[in-house]
């Protein structure tokens, strides 16, 4: 028997092209991160904690914790610089057992409920502009995922195109917000200073923990830039270049929107809000700004579900390369140099997802807690990677090591656990969805251990 060969040793003309460079992963990261959340959380955050002060330290706390992680993401993406991100680093260092539950995850509730959730949005927004009734809003929102799903599968390089376009937009619009704040505010009476007391019924502790975990699942996205290492043209420089400048830019529009938000609104007028954006425009310019920020929200949540099907596919890719997953999603296209199969299987679940549950909030629920259990992980897989020296030449290396990435893992499980204890019933629900895959993970565990058995007896 022949063995399989790594995507890197296939034919050239079965392989996946190297064509991104260093502002395509900023593009991605970027178009990624900023999706619906900045607009869809401030004002929820705004009813958990009674003032801007608390609010603000909060986002900047969150912003390190993601530089920080990004640093580690960064050694591990040039220690294993191949297609897959995450789903690499988990499955070297703890096997493919956890490896797979990783994938499992990923298709069955992160990245595909990020989708569908961020198809609903685009619907909705698209509303403004054109009323949708309950039916033609499901439709518009399978159709936002089928157009994606289909500009992603005739070729990274189109898909690249839009992830650099809207990241220009978005990020361009999210400054305009913060100059028209600037530039028409001297009318409006600066609100950062209004207080109330919260509102959340989880205490202090609690509501802090909740209000963190909507200001994470903002920031969800950058992690997967190590996802399309394998069509990147130099991947040990251009994964710590995109982590680093992509995250200090989020981190920064984030800090300065909010204050926008605050400075114009207040918190009881945060609390009021459902588009807290729109409204903030509203107040300062007029209606105008209602379409303007329509426009906005669909630019930037659409280049979030692009640059998710930019690098979530290339997960299952990897794992049915492994022999890990059917044998159906280990092809690339011949003509478009991409993985089609894979593309398609995700898109085909984001649309159940999107049926079968509905609403933005119901699907988003669980992502951050879910994710956060995959961050641990992958950071205990670097402490691995040190011990054992795995990987060639030229590795980016975390600063303070083994500091920094020992205080990021403890305030990981400190959010965990939590969670958990403030949100036991959702947390519960959240895990139930990463170990339906434990069964299937034996079973294909198991078929790999006897194809390789199979292999040695040839």
């Amino acid at each position: 028997m022949i063995p399989k060969m790594s995507v890197e040793e296939k034919p050239s003309g079965s392989s996946l092209r190297k064509v991104l460079g260093v502002f395509d992963g900023i593009a991605i990261l970027i178009g990624i991160t900023i999706g619906a959340g900045i607009y869809s959380t401030p004002q929820i955050i705004a009813g958990y904690l009674g003032s801007f002060g608390p609010i603000l330290l909060l986002w900047i706390v969150a912003g390190v914790f993601v530089f920080t992680s990004g640093l580690i993401y960064a050694e591990l993406g040039t220690r294993m610089p191949s297609t897959g991100g995450e789903y690499l680093y988990i499955s070297r260092c703890f096997g493919p057992f956890a490896g797979f539950v990783f994938g499992w995850a990923q298709l069955f509730i992160v990245r595909t409920s990020a989708a569908a959730g961020l198809a609903l949005i685009v619907a909705d927004y698209f509303g403004y502009f054109v009323a949708l009734n309950k039916s033609t809003r499901i439709f518009t929102a399978l159709a936002v995922i089928f157009l994606f799903g289909v500009l992603n599968y005739i070729g990274i390089q189109k898909a690249s195109i839009y992830q650099k376009l809207s990241t220009i937009l978005k990020v361009g619009a999210l400054l305009s917000i913060v100059a028209v704040g600037l530039l028409f505010s001297g009318g409006h009476e600066n609100l950062l200073s209004s207080h109330v007391a919260p509102e959340g019924g989880l205490g202090p502790v609690g509501n802090v923990v909740a209000a963190l975990m909507l200001i994470i699942f903002s920031h969800t996205g950058w992690e997967r830039i190590g996802y399309s290492a394998g069509e990147m043209k130099n991947p040990k420089r251009i994964i710590p270049l995109s982590l680093m400048i992509g995250i200090v830019l989020v981190v920064m529009l984030y800090a300065i929107t909010n204050m926008t938000y605050h400075k114009t609104l207040g918190i009881p007028g945060m609390r009021e809000s459902t588009l807290v954006a729109s409204d903030v425009l509203t107040v300062l310019i007029g209606p105008i700004g209602a379409a303007l920020i329509a426009v906005l929200v669909i630019v930037s949540a659409s280049g979030s579900i692009n640059g998710t099907m930019m690098t979530a596919p290339r997960v299952y890719y990897a794992m049915s390369r492994d022999g890990l997953f059917f044998k159906w999603l280990d092809f690339v296209h011949p003509r478009f140099r991409t993985p089609s199969r894979a593309i398609i299987a995700h898109c085909l679940w984001a649309g159940c997802i999107l049926l079968i549950r509905g609403t933005f909030e119901t699907i988003a629920a669980g992502l951050v807690f879910a994710i956060l259990i995959f961050y641990g992980i992958s950071t205990l897989a670097l402490f691995k990677m040190r011990r054992e020296n795995i990987g060639g030449p030229d590795i980016f290396r975390v600063p303070f090591y083994p500091f920094l990435p020992f205080v990021s893992l403890l305030l990981i499980f400190v959010l965990i656990v939590l969670r958990a204890y403030f949100e036991w019933q959702k947390s519960l629900v959240d895990l139930a969805f990463i170990v339906t895959g434990i069964p299937f993970a034996f079973y294909w565990c198991r078929k790999k251990r006897e194809k390789k058995d199979e292999f040695k007896t040839a």
